[in-house]
């Protein structure tokens, strides 16, 4: 019974944007490792960009670090 737990950052991601996710995930997880979609769950979390870090630093920091 597989349980993956994705964590995105809250920046807009659409209801068919995430049921692609979790639909990815399973079949992955079918695929390589023959587990019953039936039983696995894919649970996505979405977190406030300013509580995300990359990299020692705030992500919109980061991104503008390394824009271009």
């Amino acid at each position: 019974m597989p349980y993956v737990n994705v964590k995105i950052t809250r920046e807009g991601a659409t209801a068919a944007q995430k049921a692609e996710i979790i639909a990815g995930v399973t079949d992955l997880l079918v695929r390589v490792l023959d587990k019953d979609p039936a039983t696995t769950f894919v649970l996505i979390d979405e977190v406030a960009l300013e509580d995300w870090g990359v990299g020692g630093l705030p992500t919109e920091e980061y991104r503008r670090r390394t824009k271009g």
